[in-house]
């Protein structure tokens, strides 16, 4: 999930420019994608977040909801389709949106601009969320909602911990205690969630298996795209990325399959693809803006919204929202792990 500042949030304008001068040599004036601005090379130096947290932490909550709500759309459509067609029909027709939308801004990117270690990080990022996609699918597929959000928080938490060695981000003692309480959190959490599947534990292990496949790849993507913030603008770095996963899919997707879809999957479907560009856009604007170890802290609320909101939903329609099991320790981790998520999120860096 534009990165300037306010008076240049015309998309075009890439967050290099906000770097000091000392980090972007001399030599890198290459013009930026859709005109106006420079592009630094993505190997000149690492890049640094705006500094304007509460848009970063209004664009991180926005993530939040929308990855949150996302299960019960995805459950929906794979009842109408198998997991490969259902990522193809997300990534191309996002593409087709984020395309439209740029190209009425004049604002198209253009990879070719990219050095080669900028082009090497897109195919990264590409293959990476390609693949995140496919293997978070295939393990909802074998677990449930609540569980499969659980174990993809596993994400967040090694995107944090990328954040520090890589980027180096400063965290401070607080910080840590927050993750170490967020860990503690996330582990009594999910025994409920565990313990409601032991009747299928072949099914269970292999969804798990694909949930934290799914979450080291996406770690992968969040590292890669956060650095390409200093060479394209976070809409136009999503586009690209949209365009090669709907081509890396297209070989071994089945499109017939929409045509057989129900009122109920095609809505699922369509929901699911709008998530997709919200969410996105919205996360990579907040890495832009704010350290990605605090946006990986607050995105560690997702599972406990999403099970919120599944219980919300079972009750105004129970024909289509299953209730998920929730005990004392499911609601004693959930209080850790918003308590480790608001501690990590708020207080202050290591100077």
């Amino acid at each position: 999930m534009d990165h300037s500042s306010a008076s240049k949030r015309d998309g075009v304008t890439p967050a290099s420019t906000q770097s000091s001068p000392s980090q972007v040599p001399a030599t890198a004036t290459a013009t930026a994608p859709g005109g106006g601005g420079t592009i630094a090379p993505v190997g000149a130096a690492l890049h640094e977040p705006s500094g304007r947290a509460a848009l970063g932490l209004t664009l991180t909550l926005i993530t939040v909801v929308m990855w949150s709500i996302l299960p019960l759309g995805l459950n929906l459509a794979l009842t109408g389709m198998d997991a490969i067609t259902l990522s193809w029909c997300r990534f191309i027709a996002a593409a087709a949106l984020l395309w439209f939308g740029l190209f009425l801004r004049g604002a198209l990117p253009d990879p070719r601009a990219l050095s080669g270690n900028g082009r090497g990080l897109l195919a990264i990022a590409t293959i990476a969320l390609s693949a995140n996609y496919l293997l978070y699918v295939l393990g909802l597929e074998r677990t449930n909602a609540g569980t499969a959000q659980v174990v993809i928080q596993v994400a967040p938490m090694l995107l944090a911990l990328g954040s520090v060695v890589l980027f180096k981000e400063r965290v401070g003692p607080a910080q840590w205690i927050g993750l170490l309480v967020l860990a503690i959190g996330l582990v009594v959490f999910s025994r409920d969630q565990i313990a409601a599947l032991l009747g299928a534990l072949d099914r269970y292990y292999a969804g798990v298996g694909c949930m934290i496949a799914a979450a080291v790849s996406w770690a992968i993507y969040g590292m890669a795209q956060k650095q390409l913030l200093r060479s394209m603008p976070s809409l136009s770095i999503m586009l690209c990325i949209f365009v090669g996963a709907a081509l890396l899919y297209t070989p071994v997707a089945s499109p017939m399959a929409l045509l057989s879809l129900n009122t109920t999957q095609a809505c699922a479907l369509v929901f699911c693809i709008v998530n997709m560009v919200i969410a996105y856009g919205t996360f990579a604007e907040a890495l832009a803006h704010w350290e990605a170890s605090r946006v990986s802290a607050v995105l560690a609320l997702v599972p406990l919204v999403t099970l919120a909101v599944i219980h919300v939903g079972s009750e105004i329609v129970p024909e289509l929202i299953t209730p998920e099991p929730l005990g004392t320790g499911g609601v004693l981790g959930a209080c850790l792990v918003v308590a480790g998520s608001l501690l990590m999120a708020l207080a202050r860096s290591r100077t």
